[in-house]
């Protein structure tokens, strides 16, 4: 089964593992206690994720960081509803 927003999950995580700081590793950082009371496997999560991935967000796209931020949150929320309904 796949739930909403599982390619930005699976990928953050992978890029937990492996170190890298993306905006999915930082958005999985700001949904970790959640997503692993749900079941998922995240490793130790990035510091201060939310500021880093709206500046992250900021270098890509200026102004319109903010609405990319708003709407990659509401794709973890989702993700974390499903994954709980689905546990």
């Amino acid at each position: 089964m796949s739930l909403p927003g599982a390619e930005l999950v699976d990928a953050g995580v992978e890029d937990l593992r492996a170190g890298r700081e993306t905006v999915e590793a930082l958005l999985v950082s700001i949904g970790a206690s959640r997503l692993r009371a749900a079941g998922v496997d995240v490793p130790e999560e990035l510091s201060s994720p939310e500021l880093r991935l709206y500046e992250l967000l900021a270098r890509s796209y200026g102004d319109d960081a903010h609405g990319r931020y708003n709407a990659l949150v509401r794709r973890l929320v989702s993700y974390e509803r499903a994954a709980e309904c689905a546990r």
